[in-house]
């Protein structure tokens, strides 16, 4: 069951992050180029978790996706106040 969620998670984030930077190309809304940015870190952040709870069982990927993780909202806080401006 674990492996269905895993999976569900990983592709809605690549589904919001591809909705988004496309949505970006058409309408040029710099805030959802900054949104779509973080969708696809948190994407990676996704797929690190698929590795490192179904592949890399022996291995500890946690640091690698808390990097990940605050990769991505730190795009997004960046693009939050870069857009105020």
């Amino acid at each position: 069951m674990a492996q269905l969620i895993y999976g569900l998670c990983t592709i809605t984030s690549l589904a919001c992050a591809w909705m988004l930077l496309t949505t970006y190309r058409r309408n040029k809304v710099r805030l959802l180029f900054w949104s779509g940015l973080c969708f696809v870190g948190l994407s990676v952040n996704n797929i690190l978790l698929v590795l490192d709870k179904l592949v890399f069982i022996e291995t500890d990927l946690l640091p690698l996706r808390l990097v990940t993780a605050l990769v991505a909202l730190v795009l997004l806080l960046f693009g939050l106040i870069y857009e105020t401006k």
